[in-house]
């Protein structure tokens, strides 16, 4: 699983799924069902408007927004690290080589949205790769991997870009859902009420024929949009509380007490555990997760997977956050770390 399919939401953490009345209660006092802006045809399934298939809105009551904008933009820049799935050079002078990029986000409060993307250049993984490397003639860009397949790799990095984000820009995504500023920031701030939230969102998503959520993976992503509430979009401190408080409760997901990240920063660590989906004997996968508890965002994030006990570069990826929070800085092509 690549960097990017993972922040389409496609991993996920799997066990059975908890009862809709377990939750009711909760949610009854959190949220309340209302019709999306534009109404679809009663009756239709996955329609907007839909009984079957509301949106979520969080319930204003007599809870003020929590958070006000603290800037023009909230901005994410992530540091990627993934190893390229074929080896390079040639007869015994093989290595692996990893790829890195810069990833950054930015989010008006009401919804408009930029991204910037920049390749930093591939390098060896190891001190052993670099030495294979030098003996294979310190190349600069390959256009063959050590099978013979067509690659485009340099150690250069790229120039980059920076645009505004196609689709939908006036509202948050959170677990299937869009959210204005407002209700994301009236999201339940107590771990069970936001956990059932979550759960509630992830099946009126499922609801939708065109969804690919199964039963046995709601877990997984609510576990997912735990995750990214500590970082991806302007919640409340009260909501990161939460969801931080509310991830060693998830199915699969263990406290491992402090930590460094790749970048010598100190957090808590927790791993979350994933099911293998049927077909997949031996494949084994475990995400790692680094939060500083003081600001209450994520630090990083690294998958770690396995296939017979053997390292699967395809699915083996690191995020390192730089970055999480306001700025009145404008969008602009990444500048390198």
């Amino acid at each position: 699983m690549t960097s990017h399919d993972r922040r389409q939401q496609t991993k996920a953490v799997v066990s059975p799924a908890r009862s809709l009345t377990a939750i009711g209660a909760v949610l009854a006092a959190v949220c309340v069902l209302a019709p999306p802006g534009t109404a679809g045809t009663p009756g239709t399934p996955g329609t907007p408007g839909t009984p079957g298939t509301p949106e979520l809105r969080p319930v204003a009551a007599s809870r003020p927004v929590a958070d006000p904008a603290q800037g023009a933009y909230w901005h994410t820049r992530t540091l990627w690290t993934s190893v390229h799935p074929r080896k390079m050079g040639s007869g015994s002078d093989r290595y692996e080589v990893e790829e890195r990029h810069v990833y950054e986000t930015w989010v008006a409060p009401g919804g408009k949205q930029w991204s910037g993307f920049r390749r930093l250049g591939t390098r060896p993984k190891s001190p052993a790769d670099d030495r294979a490397w030098r003996r294979d003639g310190s190349p600069a860009t390959w256009n063959r991997s050590a099978d013979g397949m067509t690659v485009v790799l340099s150690t250069r990095p790229d120039k980059g870009r920076v645009g505004a984000a196609k689709g939908r820009s006036d509202a948050f995504h959170v677990a299937g859902q869009q959210l204005s500023y407002e209700e994301l920031q009236r999201l339940p701030a107590d771990p069970a009420g936001l956990r059932g939230w979550i759960e509630k969102a992830v099946r009126v998503r499922k609801a939708d024929p065109t969804a690919d959520v199964p039963e046995d993976a709601v877990d997984g992503h609510v576990t997912r949009t735990l995750v990214e509430l500590l970082y991806q979009v302007p919640a409340p401190r009260g909501v990161r509380v939460a969801a931080y408080r509310a991830l060693p409760a998830m199915p699969g997901v263990h406290a491992r007490g402090t930590a460094k990240d790749a970048r010598g920063r100190t957090g808590e660590r927790l791993s979350l555990d994933h099911r293998p989906h049927p077909g997949q004997k031996g494949f084994e996968q475990e995400t790692e997760v680094i939060v500083d508890t003081g600001a209450m965002l994520l630090l990083s994030e690294g998958v770690r997977t396995t296939i017979d006990g053997k390292p699967f570069a395809n699915k083996t990826s690191t995020e390192i956050v730089l970055h999480a929070g306001w700025t009145d800085a404008a969008p602009s092509v990444p500048a390198l770390p």
